[in-house]
C-alpha cells in the first residue's frame, strides 16, 4: 500500500533519505569541525552553570545546535521537492527566481520554510519579484498567479490572500493585486495536490517512512508528543 495517494513512494522516500543524508552529514561536520571553530567561552561557561550541564552533555548540545542550523536551511528545499513531485507541478530547483510551477494551473510559487524567513523589510522585494515575473507583457508567465508559500505560519489561521507588504523606501503598501498572494503550508498543500489534509498525512507518515529508511524506531508516546507540534503549528 502507498504511504500517499497524492506522490509515488520513490520520490517521497528519496525526498526523505535525502534530508537524512543533510541532517547526518551536519552532524558529522559538526563534530569534526568542533575544534576549528572559535567558541565563545564566556558563553560556554554560563550555559553550563545556567542549564546545569557537564562538559561532554554542553559538547553535544553545542554540536546539535550547529547541525540543527545547517539542516533548518534545507527544510524548505524538502518542501519544494515534495511539492514538486506532485502531478502536474514542477519543481524548478535552486538557482531559478521561482521555485515551483504548474504550466496547467497557470501557478508560479516562491517556497519558504517560516512566515520569518524573509526579514519584512525585504517582503517588498519578494513582492517586485513576484510582480516581474507574470505582470510584464512580454513575460513568459503573463497571466499566472504567483504565491509566496509560507510553510509554517506565523499563526494556526489558514489563508489565501492578496500579498500586499510595506514598500520599504516608502513605507507605503504596494498595490494590491489578486494574482499575487501569500498563503500558508497547509493551504498550499491542499492547493497542489487537491487533498484538504494533505500537509497532515505527510506529517503522520514521516515517522513510518523514517523507519523503513533507517530503521530509527519512533515509540507511540514519540509520534504523540511530535504530533503536539504539529498541532501547535498549524491547529
Amino acid at each position: 500500500m502507498a504511504y500517499l495517494t497524492w506522490i509515488n513512494d520513490e520520490e517521497l522516500t528519496s525526498a526523505v533519505g535525502h534530508l537524512i543524508k543533510i541532517a547526518k552529514n551536519a552532524q558529522e561536520k559538526a563534530s569534526k569541525d568542533f575544534n576549528k571553530n572559535v567558541i565563545d567561552p564566556f558563553s560556554a561557561l554560563i550555559q553550563m552553570a545556567g542549564f546545569d550541564l557537564d562538559f561532554k552533555t554542553w559538547v553535544l548540545s553545542e554540536q546539535t545546535r550547529q547541525s540543527q542550523k545547517t539542516l533548518q536551511n534545507h527544510i524548505g528545499d524538502f518542501h519544494q521537492i515534495v511539492l514538486g513531485s506532485v502531478k502536474g507541478w514542477e519543481n524548478l530547483k535552486t538557482g531559478n527566481i521561482m521555485d515551483l510551477i504548474s504550466v496547467e494551473r497557470k501557478i508560479l510559487a516562491e517556497i519558504k520554510n517560516k512566515h520569518n524567513t524573509v526579514k519584512g523589510a525585504n517582503l517588498s522585494d519578494l513582492y517586485k519579484s513576484l510582480d516581474s515575473e507574470i505582470m510584464p507583457k512580454s513575460s513568459r508567465y503573463r497571466g499566472y498567479t504567483a504565491y509566496y508559500v509560507t510553510i509554517i505560519p506565523k499563526k494556526t489561521d489558514r489563508f489565501d490572500l492578496p500579498f500586499v507588504p510595506s514598500d520599504k523606501q516608502t513605507g507605503t503598501k504596494l498595490p494590491k493585486n489578486e494574482k499575487i498572494r501569500v498563503i500558508d503550508g497547509a493551504s498550499f498543500y491542499s492547493l497542489v495536490t487537491g487533498v484538504d489534509n494533505a500537509l497532515e498525512q505527510l506529517f503522520s507518515i514521516l515517522p513510518t517512512v523514517i523507519e523503513d529508511i533507517i530503521g530509527t524506531k519512533f515509540s507511540s508516546t514519540d509520534r504523540e508528543n511530535l504530533r503536539k507540534f504539529y498541532l501547535a503549528a498549524y491547529g
